[in-house]
This record gives C-alpha cells, sequence and structure tokens, in this order.
C-alpha cells in the first residue's frame, strides 16, 4: 500500500513506534511541510492531493482542519483514517427554530453546545477554553480550567516541565493572564542518557520543540520565562518562588522525580500540582517517581483524572 501520514508528532512518533515501520510510509505531511521525520520526506496537503495513494493516516490533533483540508483538494474520505479527535456524537435536536423562539438565544445556546462525548460542565459560566485544540483531551484542559478557578486568592507563579510544542502552556497561559509562566524545557527533546531506552519515534517526535514555536502559540507571551536546558539545573535562582500551578510533564522518571522533589515543597497552600501520565502505561516511571518520592516525604494529597494520559492532581 502507498501510505501516507499526516503529522510529525507525538501520535505519528507512537504510530511508528508501535504500528507501522517508517519504511513503510511514503511520506508525512504537515501544514506548512519541508525537511523529514524518521528518515521521511515531509510534504504539504498541496503535494500529497497531486499524488496517487491507498491511505492517509490522520495522527494529529487537527483533525478538523485536515478533514476540511482534504474535502477542499478533492480527496475522498475512504481514504482517511483518524487517530485522534474522531469520535463526535450527534445532536437529536435537528432543529432548534421554533425552541429560540419559546426560550430564547441564551438558554438555548447552553444546551446546543458543541459536539463532543462529554457536555460543557454546568459550572462553566463562560467558556475560556475555545478554538483550535479545545477538543483534544477535553477532560484535562476542562479540570485545569475548574483548578485555575479555584486559584483566586492562591498566591505565586505557574510553571509546566515538559512543555514540547507549548500545547498545554497555552491553555494556562490563558486562564491565568496575570501570572508568571515559568517554561523549563530543553526546547531540542531528550536527555540522550536519560532517554536511551525509549522507543526511536517517541523521541524524534520530541525534537521539534523551539522556544520560538512554543511563544507563538502563547495569547500572553510576555507572561512568559524561558529556562532552557535540562532540569533542575535550569531552576537555579528560583529557590524563593512560590507556585500556585505546576504542570509535570516530564515523561520520564528521573526528570518527573527531580521535578517533584523542587515543586511540591514550594507550592503555595491551595495550589495544585498536575502530574501528567502518572496513569500511562506507555510512561511508567512517572509513576516510579512518584512513589519515589512519597517513600520520601509520605503519601501526598492527591486525586487522579480520568483524562487520555491520567493525570494526577496533587493538592499542596
Amino acid at each position: 500500500m502507498n501510505i501516507y501520514v499526516y503529522g510529525t508528532g507525538c501520535g505519528a512518533g507512537d504510530l511508528v513506534d508501535e504500528a507501522l515501520p517508517a519504511e513503510r510510509i511514503a511520506a508525512f505531511v504537515e501544514e506548512a511541510g519541508g525537511g523529514s521525520f524518521l528518515g521521511r520526506p515531509v510534504i504539504t496537503m498541496e503535494d500529497l492531493a497531486g499524488r496517487d495513494f491507498d491511505l492517509l493516516i490522520v495522527a494529529s490533533r487537527e483533525a478538523a482542519r485536515v478533514e476540511a483540508d482534504c474535502r477542499r483538494l478533492g480527496i475522498a474520505p475512504e481514504k482517511l483514517f483518524y487517530l485522534k479527535n474522531h469520535t463526535v456524537c450527534t445532536d437529536r435536536n435537528r432543529s432548534d427554530v421554533l425552541a429560540r423562539e419559546a426560550l430564547g438565544d441564551d438558554y438555548v445556546n447552553r444546551i446546543r453546545c458543541s459536539e463532543r462525548l462529554i457536555r460543557v460542565p454546568l459550572w462553566t459560566e463562560r467558556e475560556r477554553i475555545t478554538g483550535p485544540g479545545a477538543d483534544n483531551d477535553y477532560v484535562r484542559l476542562k479540570s485545569l480550567e475548574a483548578i485555575c478557578l479555584r486559584l483566586d486568592g492562591v498566591p505565586g507563579a505557574a510553571a509546566e516541565l515538559g512543555v514540547y510544542r507549548g500545547g498545554f502552556a497555552r491553555w494556562i497561559n490563558a486562564l491565568l493572564p496575570e501570572r508568571t509562566l515559568y517554561l523549563f524545557d530543553s526546547f531540542a527533546g531528550f536527555d540522550k542518557g536519560e532517554s536511551a531506552g525509549c522507543a526511536p519515534g517517541f523521541v524524534a517526535a520530541h525534537r521539534e520543540t523551539a522556544a520560538e514555536r512554543v511563544l507563538a502559540v502563547l495569547p500572553h507571551p510576555e507572561r512568559a520565562v524561558i529556562r532552557q536546558g535540562f532540569f533542575p539545573q535550569t531552576a537555579g535562582g528560583l529557590e524563593e518562588e512560590r507556585f500556585a500551578l505546576v504542570s509535570l510533564d516530564a515523561d520520564l522518571e528521573e526528570s518527573t522525580l527531580a521535578g517533584l522533589r523542587f515543586f511540591l515543597p514550594r507550592m503555595s497552600a491551595g495550589g495544585c500540582l498536575l502530574l501528567h501520565d502518572w496513569g500511562n502505561p506507555k510512561l511508567p516511571g512517572v509513576r516510579r517517581a512518584l512513589a519515589r518520592y512519597e517513600a520520601e516525604h509520605g503519601r501526598t494529597a492527591s486525586v487522579p483524572l480520568c483524562d487520555v494520559n491520567g493525570t494526577l492532581v496533587i493538592v499542596a
């Protein structure tokens, strides 16, 4: 089969590591194109439309945009297989004209939420997490919004260790626009020693993470402080800082343990540390890191989320 893959991130890396060797992929596809990924060329959607192919595997959260591009370029939907954001619910309400007349626009708009498996929570007065990317890992993002609403009066900065391409930092920055946001990452991939045993697709997917790329997606980049390099060396000078919210998304055991040791003693009362991938069987080092920390300091007060990768919320 003549197979192409849309995306050069974690989804594509996992696909190659678990199911489809890179040598079976004709090329990867991205909006901009150019360069290579896992030894294969990266082309644009326009390039793809001019080629004869059997299957486009969409390994990106931008499923809606890819679908629209394929429609515009005349690519048959039968040739697409989506790995992310492919499941929606259908609203049984086919028409709301009479309901709007009887109940009013505001009430009907609350009922007619965007199509998704989970309805907009009743506590949300005004959705601040909307737009591209908002439907990816919906439980994680709406939980973040709920947590941020509880941080009023809790002093301290926000931080993320393990920024990747800024997808989650973007929402922290949007929800906490008045707080300094420290971003800790090498912005060039994992430490070679710590990631030596990891699958090649997983490692490759984390290389194209330049700080400029992250800042470009933040709504308030002036509030972000880039701490580039390997943790915990990059935390130097912040020993007296306090934190209200921390996203710890380091993926690997030693980096995660270093993050727990640095941040948890510096959390303000009422603050939250979000330990991403605690429930992810693909990244068992995260759970091992927490077990090591709790062996040193005692059990944490924590609540697991049912999001995609099993975040654990640790409350200070």
